[in-house]
């Protein structure tokens, strides 16, 4: 028999402790040993709890205890959990944890620390998708070129909407908020952290690149209109926000490594365009394999519970393997390259005066910077004086691109914020 120790029985954690039980016959016979929750730990011991197993609120029942085999951590944040799976680590027991900030800031550490004691964490990232063992063993015999991923369910269901139903930002926030699929804050949704903690797991599976949030290019979708959305329906785009990790060559053909989260326009026969709702996605490029797509919820308590399971088994099989997929450096040579220096294709949006000679002052100021334009739209705005301008470019440097949005700002001609998005073709 094997027990089972959960540091935060909340959704997911009920959830592990249900399926556990009502499958427990079938976890057995895949598993080969009856798999048991022994005790959980709250923070509040009066919320009611629609699980029968032994609660406290002390973690240390759970670490230190002494006949729990495997800690599966649930309680989110950082710093804490931290400390708590680095001592059961230290215990000798074998961690699963669902906990996308941790692992965004201590997945080496705690790789140093695990050695070869199984952590897994397969539901840190896109729920009950199996991408994390997809990655880590299934495509192991690639060069990974390339990732992109709708990684939030929250965003993806507020452009689903702005998309299909021409619903305003403002007003679908609160009605993701009154389904339960935005917080109250919804700043870390909609904002693309997130994202970006998933999009950097993967990326260290990928290309064993040790970054933090802070060092990867992070925007939302706050700023989308339905202007964006009406252009982007007439040139054939969908709008996603996407989490992307690519390997290119930069300036010197030095082999390099772009990571980044933000809102993105792709062509809409794009597979990963297809995918609606609160759904996530993750298309992942191997040099050998070609693309492949792994399609799901992201988010829930059962989804979430079944990747947690998953793990339980994988550990209980003892086919849990390297943490992070590799035993010795990967991809050595590979850089993470700095925010200026992404190259893609851009989508501008800005308000000009509606006369002769606007639009060639604007190409011209592009043209300063080595940045020619691909197509253009003009529309009309509520002032008759006023017009709307939103065109994209051809493949630009990030750098380059942000000193011609301050030009074009300097302008006597242009008014007002001017918004910019990425283009992945």
């Amino acid at each position: 028999m094997v027990k089972i120790g959960i540091l935060g029985v909340g959704t997911v954690g009920e959830s592990v402790a249900k399926i556990l039980e009502e499958n427990g016959d079938i976890i057995e016979a895949r598993a080969g040993k009856k798999i048991v929750v022994k005790s959980g730990v709250v923070r509040d011991l009066s919320k009611k709890r629609e699980v029968d197993i032994v609660l406290s609120d002390n973690p240390s029942d759970v670490v230190d205890d002494p006949e729990i085999d495997i800690v599966v951590e649930l309680m989110g944040g950082v710093e804490e959990p931290y400390a708590l799976v680095k001592r059961a680590l230290e215990n000798g027991k074998a961690v699963v944890t669902a906990n996308k900030a941790l692992l965004a800031y201590h997945r080496y550490e705690l790789q140093e620390i695990a050695g070869d004691i199984p952590l897994m964490y397969e539901a840190s990232t896109a729920g009950g998708i199996p991408v994390i063992g997809a990655l880590r063993t299934g495509l192991s015999a690639n060069h990974i070129e390339s990732i992109q991923g709708i990684m939030n369910g929250t965003c993806n269901y507020m452009l689903t909407k702005m998309i299909n139903e021409g619903a305003q930002y403002d007003e679908i926030l609160k009605e993701a908020q009154d389904l339960g699929y935005a917080e109250a804050d919804p700043t870390f949704d909609v904002g693309g952290f997130d994202a970006s903690h998933k999009l950097l797991i993967l990326a260290s599976i990928a290309y064993g690149l040790d970054a933090k949030p802070e060092d990867i290019l992070i925007e939302g979708i706050e700023n989308i209109t339905q202007t964006d959305v009406a252009f982007a329906k007439e040139f054939g785009y969908e709008i996603k926000l996407l989490g992307i990790a690519k390997k290119v060559q930069d300036e010197n053909g030095e082999s390099g490594v772009e990571l980044r989260v933000h809102a993105t326009m792709i062509p809409q026969e794009s597979m990963i365009a297809k995918v609606d709702g609160v759904m996530n996605a993750v298309t992942v490029v191997g040099d050998r394999v070609g693309e492949t797509m792994y399609y799901g919820p992201g988010a829930g308590g059962d989804a979430t519970a079944s990747a947690v399971i998953a793990d339980i088994v994988d550990i209980v099989r003892g086919n849990q393997g390297p943490m992070l997929g590799y035993k010795k450096g990967l991809e050595s040579g590979l850089r993470l390259l700095s925010k200026d220096e992404i190259v893609t294709q851009y989508y501008i949006r800005l308000e000009v005066d509606d006369q002769s000679g606007v639009l060639a002052a604007i190409t011209s100021t592009l043209g300063e910077f080595g940045i020619s334009i691909e197509s253009m739209l003009q529309k009309p705005t509520h002032n008759e004086e006023i017009a709307k301008l939103l065109f994209t470019t051809h493949k630009t440097q990030e750098s380059k691109m942000q000193d011609a949005i301050k030009a074009l700002g300097k302008l006597d001609v242009v008014h007002g914020e001017i918004a910019m998005m990425r283009i992945e073709k």
